[in-house]
């Protein structure tokens, strides 16, 4: 992946609306039953920080604020927890993480990935036709990841101004 834009991530959250999506996940956490954890809690604020998404290993080298690297249990473990509970998604035709857009629960999660800046937009797919196709195969379905890559809109006219 080319990842030299000039342009800026598409998708920065600021400090306050990031507590909010981190209150919001303690929530919905609290609700059914599950710990929050800090290392939960420190893997989902990286990604929100990110906004876009982030290989394990990165969100390993930044977890320690004091500059330790974690463990790879404790971030993988933490990655794990927040994909069950639809707090975030792996990405994995580019393995990354990313966290979720949507504030519903279980969706089927799509992504529109860039192959020159690396960003990442999470989509409403409408995924009926394989819903059907699935029950007429007798087939249960328990979860769909669409992913498609191509170039954002702003690498686009970046590039196609420069071949002009």
């Amino acid at each position: 992946m080319d990842t030299h834009c000039a342009h800026a991530p598409a998708k920065t959250l600021d400090a306050p609306a990031i507590g909010r999506a981190l209150e919001r996940a303690e929530k919905h956490c609290k609700d059914r039953g599950e710990r929050w954890t800090p290392a939960r809690r420190r893997v989902l604020e990286l990604l929100l920080q990110a906004g876009g998404p982030v290989k394990a290993y990165d969100l390993m080298a930044a977890f320690d604020e004091s500059g330790a690297p974690a463990k790879p249990p404790t971030v993988y473990r933490a990655l794990e927890f927040l994909e069950q509970q639809n707090l975030a998604h792996r990405i994995a035709g580019i393995n990354a993480f990313i966290a979720c857009d949507a504030e519903q629960g279980v969706h089927t999660a799509a992504f529109l990935i860039c192959d020159c800046c690396g960003s990442a937009e999470e989509f409403d797919p409408r995924v009926d036709a394989v819903t059907a196709v699935a029950i007429d195969h007798g087939f249960k379905v328990e979860g769909v990841m669409l992913e498609a890559r191509g170039r954002c809109r702003w690498c686009a006219a970046g590039h196609e101004h420069q071949a002009a």
